[in-house]
């Protein structure tokens, strides 16, 4: 937009629009799209974390700046993002976008001359299809006779004198790991500050500042709190033994999707297809991605992944090499006219309209009936119809309100109370999920019920976080850790089947290429044949290939963290096995350390390990950090330049007081960091970006 008003200065109207994309040129200009442009971030440089100004400026506003009037919606809109550098390390973005008054009288009077302009034009167009020339257009206007173009304008234009035009702008938290939950309340809070009617209690930075310096990263298996303009915010890391962090709700991803459409996109990922998903909405693009990537411990995901794809690099879907990659729909585009390349091996996964377009021919998922069953009923115990919640009936619906309501109530594990029992037999989600228990021999008619919070009434318990986000928090790890066992299961005995010949690493590095690693032919032998034409196409993947070279390397370096975690879970089956064959059979077992893992969630949940410090006066110059309500102020760099100091000559003593407390027992908590968890310490040392015309 700067460039565009900078053309607009040196008179060129036609040069006015240059800063937006010629591609929707013939639209409005309130629908068309300008540059966007980085304002300010803060700490000018991280170390560890280079930023990169032309990935976040494309990914906070992937489709450019845009403009809105008083008669459009203007509610914030919230979206995340991820940066994969080369050495495959991942930065999250966070992202909350706003709009803000436009208080510029150039840009003001510049947009009503592009509406002119482009109703002049549109009219145009309209009389030469009727046979109607340039001279007659002409002459009418002269003669007054403009009814059908002040028709047309009342309908598509913006008017200075009637209209006040807004802008988009964005603020945005970069972070080493998806603290989804946690940046979207400090977000919020944020821009609830500068939207409010009386100001924040302290100045913005103060707030930016305590985020950026002061709130440290939760060690492994501890929980932290920290503190935004209004409320604390609370986020917990899983211990060593767990699976690693994963913030998304994966109940969304369902509710989207269905567990039927997801098994299959998952087996896509499995056996890297090329996926691209489709969605209006760019944190549904997130969800889904994060969601389904998280849910293929212990391998990962090894090719081009790109959640959210600017519109700049579309190109991208054209390139001949698996991609997980998310593609935002416009509204009201019909998907036949949407282009595509004609792969065989493409999934398309259509989420706003609870639809996919497989590829023709792939092997299933080993069990893909009993495991599909086995998630159905973890999600019905939290109340999510297994069919998603776009295309599910008026009774599925209700019975998520019934499911959890009674959860809320109940005191003791028992069977689903009989209102919600009665609503679940006359289910088609139940009665398609019956069918499916009937052919693998399983009775569902009496589906236990666990409780969704903690043993004592949600009155009394004192958890930090609603329920509804303890929900979101047991439902993920829930289905993670049933994901996990199948793995767990197919591939128990898989170090069997290594191949270690290389003395060192720097041999083993040397031969890679020439080496086999795995004697894929006898472990094929030792799987359950139903398994193998999964299994066959599987153990060629770049995924599956990286694990092992993992396994491999762990001989002299320290073991991949997902690996120790699978491993130790082997080890834990060995253990509980009487009989050694029992790890190969074909015969389905269910996962069963779903309670305990819902249970340390709990527990970190229930009692915080960590507070942060409180965020505090600032030593700023008289008048910095002015407010004025519905703007997001400039920000004063020099204070968010550097870290903590300790002459803060404006705090109080009583406040004065309460940080050095907390500073004590900050410090003595950081002293039982191990040495990699003081490399990446702060949370949120990414820094602070925004927007704005």
């Amino acid at each position: 937009l700067y460039q565009w008003l900078e053309a607009d200065r040196h008179g060129g109207s036609q040069d006015a629009a240059s800063g937006s994309s010629r591609e929707n040129f013939e639209q409005s200009p309130l629908k068309r799209t300008f540059k966007s442009k980085v304002l300010a971030h803060y700490p000018q440089n991280v170390e560890w974390n280079p930023f990169d100004q032309d990935a976040v400026n494309m990914l906070c506003m992937p489709k450019g700046l845009s403009f809105r009037t008083q008669m459009e919606n203007r509610d914030p809109q919230f979206h995340s993002y991820i940066i994969t550098r080369e050495d495959g390390s991942r930065t999250y973005g966070f992202v909350l976008t706003f709009y803000e008054e436009v208080t510029c009288k150039q840009i003001c009077t510049a947009m009503q001359t592009l509406y002119q302009m482009h109703n002049a034009e549109h009219y145009s167009s309209v009389c030469a299809s009727s046979s109607c020339s340039m001279d007659s257009l002409a002459s009418s206007l002269d003669e007054g006779d403009n009814t059908s173009l002040s028709k047309l304008q009342r309908c598509n234009s913006y008017d200075i004198s009637r209209d006040t035009l807004y802008v988009s702008k964005c603020i945005c938290l970069i972070t080493p790991l998806p603290f989804m939950r946690a940046c979207r309340k400090f977000l919020s809070q944020l821009h609830r500050a500068v939207t409010s009617q009386q100001p924040p209690p302290l100045p913005l930075e103060s707030y930016i500042h305590n985020i950026l310096y002061e709130v440290p990263l939760p060690p492994p298996g501890r929980s932290l709190k920290f503190y935004g303009v209004y409320e604390p915010i609370v986020c917990q890391r899983p211990g060593p033994s767990e699976l690693p962090l994963s913030d998304y709700p994966l109940r969304e991803v369902f509710e989207l999707l269905g567990v039927e459409n997801l098994v299959q996109v998952f087996s896509c990922v499995l056996l890297e297809m090329q996926i691209l998903l489709y969605s209006q909405d760019y944190q549904r693009l997130m969800t889904v991605a994060e969601g389904i990537t998280t849910l293929l411990f212990p391998f990962q995901w090894q090719h081009v992944y790109v959640p959210i794809l600017p519109a700049s690099l579309l190109h991208f879907l054209d390139a001949p090499v698996p991609y997980l990659m998310g593609l935002q729909s416009k509204e009201g585009t019909d998907r036949s006219k949407l282009e595509l390349p004609q792969e065989a091996n493409l999934c398309f996964v259509d989420i706003d309209n609870h639809f996919i377009e497989l590829p023709e021919d792939f092997p299933q998922f080993p069990n893909k009936l009993e495991f599909i069953q086995e998630i159905s009923e973890v999600l019905l115990q939290f109340g999510i119809p297994p069919e998603g919640s776009l295309h599910c009936s008026e009774s599925a619906t209700k019975l998520k309100s019934l499911v959890l309501d009674d959860l809320a109530d109940d005191k003791k594990n028992g069977n689903i109370p009989a209102n919600v029992y009665e609503l679940l037999k006359g289910n088609e989600t139940i009665a398609r999920l019956q069918a499916l228990a009937k052919r693998t021999g399983v009775r569902v008619d009496k589906i236990e019920i666990t409780r969704m919070l903690a043993e004592k009434e949600e009155k009394d318990s004192k958890l930090p976080c609603d329920w509804e986000e303890l929900r979101d928090y047991k439902l993920n790890v829930q289905v993670r850790e049933v994901f996990a066992s199948r793995f767990t299961q197919m591939f128990a005995d898989y170090e069997a089947f290594v191949i270690l010949t290389a003395q060192d690493l720097d041999s083993w590095l040397t031969n890679r290429e020439q080496m086999q690693n795995f004697d894929k032919a006898s472990f094929l032998s030792d799987q359950p044949e139903p398994y193998l034409p999964f299994l066959s196409h599987f153990i060629e993947t770049q995924m599956f290939a990286t694990f092992i070279d993992n396994k491999i390397m762990s001989q002299w370096e320290e073991k991949d963290p997902l690996l120790r975690v699978l491993d130790s879970r082997i080890e834990k089956i060995r253990l509980y096995s009487v009989r050694a064959p029992a790890l190969r059979t074909s015969m389905y077992q269910k996962c069963t350390v779903l309670k305990e893992a819902a249970q340390s969630i709990e527990q970190r949940l229930a009692k915080i390990d960590h507070t942060a410090i409180h965020p505090h006066l600032l030593d700023m110059k008289i008048g910095q950090g002015k407010y004025e309500q519905g703007f997001f102020p400039k920000l004063q760099s020099d204070v968010l330049a550097t870290g903590p100091t300790n002459n803060n000559r404006w705090a109080s003593r009583s406040a004065t007081a309460q940080r050095r407390k907390d500073r004590l027992r900050q410090h003595s908590e950081h002293l039982g960091l191990d040495n990699d968890l003081r490399e990446v310490r702060y949370l949120m040392h990414g820094g602070l970006t925004r927007k704005k015309p």
